[in-house]
């Protein structure tokens, strides 16, 4: 091992930098590959280009006759790209995206063939199911499912394939995907708030959309130091490494100058992002050493997440070229600032008007108002099923530790806007007087587009900031699919934005007017999320003691935020608003809890074959060569080589005790982890995992990183911490 280790380390410095050159503008590039509006007018007829323009936007369905035509020029302007497959490209529950290649090609009777792809090709196609995870809704002999062709997000073309983004379904209708709930969440909360839009500030308003602009943080690693490391091989992170003497403290990589082989490999990603119409718009080094970010612009949600999840995966792709292994681990090193991916949402009218900003007169204040405070509200009613929704293994890594938030959900709006709350509060209950409407519409709710233009200071330390005209989700991890939490987010939204309209009725039948009636039930929710909102310091022992004072949950581990999902509270959320059913959350749940308890077997195991065939034998080595220098040391000295050898001495001994504890651990490791797979509920199993054998993996890597410091670093067999993250 340590000869690969050295010879990565070689061949470093023999690596031929090839700069990537951009071959012209990037608007040039953009869409290239993407059969989107401005290809579907070209290839498409006036008519049915008109018929999937209106699908698009309103969601109605697609005729067999229509997808036909579609198809056609799907297929003939795919040929013209080289294409030779088609595929249905889904999200399916393990994490990563899936895709069944189909031919174009089809053979005629009289030995000639053609290329042949209709509308029940492109509406449908038949994947197997069995394998997939299904949280117990399909037995393994029930194989079929089915993927159906999403319109609102545009096919693409990599290589020679025609992806067409799909949903994925079993044969029994369950979702099986990211993406069907997000599609049903989406829908209800253009509802909702095309509603409420309608009824109180703007009869023109048709739609109402999710927008989303995610944040993606990753490392850089060179591919031949993470092919020496099987522990970033088999589960994406160091689970041994002894910290360097420099880590990230002088932050000297933050925002600096991009190295030219990273910035090389980022060059040719943004190529390819555009030529798939994903806007990448800022690239950037972050906090940690061979630490960057990715950031788009904003884009409807639905077509967000399926850009997000397309980035992840050509990310690896493209780093290959370069040499490089991506490492989307939330925690691949030690010591040093984990990888988080932060979606910024927010809701956008169909005119374009943000939601979550203010405007130039007082209509448009109370409209930015109702929206604002409503999310809010909607946080406070469901912190744990965000928290749940931002779980696992990996992340539990991340959350708390001084680069992320707490696992405390809390709400940031910042000090100019706590002041209009205070304000809010004292709102008169019932019919206000013409100076309280006067007041309020002048000196409060007239003045918030000038506070907020200085309330753009954040909180990193907060799970849910507030950051000038869209929410900030922090607690995403940078491996997470974006769809999870902005299910959750629209879902929320949508089941808060119903109840506040019913509210606000009941009070006009009463006799008050509108804006009355808004203010009424503002100022009782200012009232009610008050323990929510917190401004301080979220990685203080003292905001732990308050949260837990104001009743906030304080869910550090991926179990205990799990085996808050399946409430009743949230059952009901997610059937009422008819993107979950009860047996499809069940299901879920269940998926979520053994990827927990199975990402912590794999990394025991890893552990343990890492401890017991690499580290204890180098440590013997490194043993044995101390006793021979000591056995030298006194065949030349004789009776006075103790005070001579006595370093060497003190070292055989420290590597004995590391040894003993090294094996002794990985021998009870594997023993709790062997009685851990038995166990067949899956939240036992899980909280079994996390209580049991999580532990041993933290002992062995004090001892493991211990010897580290001991052997000579000639025979340690795994890079270290500074070739990783400091070679570039």
């Amino acid at each position: 091992m340590s000869t690969l280790r050295f010879k990565a380390i070689e061949n470093l410095n023999v690596f031929d930098l090839k700069t990537f050159k951009v071959e012209k503008k990037l608007s040039e590039y953009f869409c290239e590959n993407v059969f989107n509006i401005d290809t579907m007018r070209q290839y498409l007829s006036k008519d049915v280009f008109k018929i999937i323009s209106t699908a698009i936007d309103s969601g109605e369905q697609i005729s067999r006759d229509i997808a036909d035509q579609i198809a056609l020029a799907m297929k003939e302007w795919s040929l013209s790209k080289g294409v030779t497959h088609y595929t249905h490209w889904f999200q399916p529950l393990t994490g990563a995206t899936a895709e069944k290649h189909d031919s174009f090609f089809s053979p005629l009777e009289d030995g000639r063939a053609i290329e042949r792809f209709n509308g029940g090709m492109l509406i449908q196609q038949e994947p197997d199911a069995s394998s997939f995870p299904n949280g117990g809704i399909r037995n393994t002999f029930e194989a079929r499912g089915y993927t159906a062709w999403d319109p609102t997000s545009p096919a693409f073309v990599i290589g020679t394939t025609l992806c067409i983004p799909s949903v994925f379904i079993s044969y029994t209708g369950e979702t099986l995907d990211y993406k069907t709930p997000l599609l049903r969440a989406l829908q209800s909360v253009d509802a909702a708030a095309t509603e409420v839009m309608r009824a109180y500030f703007d009869r023109k308003t048709t739609k109402v959309y999710s927008t989303l602009g995610w944040e993606q943080e990753y490392f850089l690693l060179d591919l031949g130091l993470a092919n020496a490391r099987p522990d970033i091989t088999l589960t994406g992170r160091t689970l041994v490494g002894h910290s360097p003497a420099k880590g990230q403290q002088l932050d000297d990589h933050y925002f600096g100058s991009i190295p030219s082989r990273a910035l090389n490999f980022m060059m040719e990603l943004e190529v390819e992002c555009m030529k798939l119409g994903i806007p990448v718009t800022t690239r950037h080094n972050e906090v940690a050493p061979n630490q960057f970010e990715l950031a788009p612009m904003f884009e409807e949600a639905n077509l967000a997440v399926d850009h997000n999840s397309l980035l992840m995966d050509i990310m690896g792709r493209i780093a290959r070229k370069h040499n490089y292994k991506v490492l989307l681990h939330e925690k691949p090193y030690a010591g040093v600032n984990g990888s988080g991916k932060h979606n910024n949402w927010s809701l956008s009218t169909d005119a374009g008007d943000n939601l979550l900003s203010p405007g130039k007169n007082p209509k448009r204040n109370l409209q930015f108002l109702t929206f604002f405070i409503n999310s809010i509200k909607a946080v406070h009613e469901f912190p744990e099923l965000i928290r749940s929704c931002v779980a696992s293994a990996s992340n539990d890594h991340r959350l708390g530790a001084n680069e992320a938030p707490p696992a405390i959900i809390s709400i940031f709006i910042g000090s100019q806007l706590t002041e209009v709350f205070n304000e809010l509060e004292k709102v008169t209950e019932g019919k206000l007087s013409p100076d309280e409407k006067t007041e309020l519409k002048l000196n409060v709710v007239g003045k918030i587009p000038e506070i907020l233009l200085d309330n753009t200071d954040r909180n990193r330390t907060s799970p849910f900031a507030f950051t000038g005209n869209k929410f900030e989700v922090r607690a995403v991890g940078s491996s997470a699919n974006c769809a999870e939490i902005m299910t959750v987010m629209n879902t929320i939204m949508a089941f808060q934005l119903r109840k506040f309209k019913v509210a606000v009725d009941e009070l006009i039948e009463k006799g008050l007017k509108k804006d009355e009636a808004i203010f009424n039930v503002l100022r009782d929710y200012i009232k009610e999320v008050r323990p929510i909102l917190f401004e301080g310091d979220g990685y203080s022992q003292e905001w732990v003691e308050e949260a837990e004072k104001r009743g906030l949950a304080n869910l550090i581990t991926s179990p205990e935020a799990l085996a808050t999902e399946t409430t009743t509270k949230h059952i009901n959320l997610f059937e009422s608003s008819a993107v979950l059913s009860k047996r499809e959350i069940y299901a879920r749940n269940e998926i979520k809890l053994e990827k927990y308890s199975t990402n912590i077997s794999i990394e025991a195991k890893v552990l343990a074959d890492l401890s017991r065939n690499h580290i204890i034998p180098t440590g013997i080595r490194y043993q044995n060569e101390l006793i021979e220098n000591v056995k030298g040391l006194k065949e030349i000295f004789g009776e006075d080589y103790r005070d001579k050898a006595e370093q060497q001495i003190q070292l055989i001994k420290e590597i004995s005790e590391h040894n003993f504890e090294i094996t002794r651990l990985v021998k009870e490791l594997l023993e709790t982890r062997r009685k851990a797979e038995q166990i067949t509920e899956a939240q036992e199993k899980a909280n079994v995992f996390c209580k049991d054998v999580i532990p041993y993996l933290n002992q062995l890597r004090h001892h493991v990183d211990a010897l580290e410091m001991l052997v000579d670093d000639e025979m340690w067999p795994l890079p270290k911490y500074r070739e990783m993250m400091f070679i570039k």
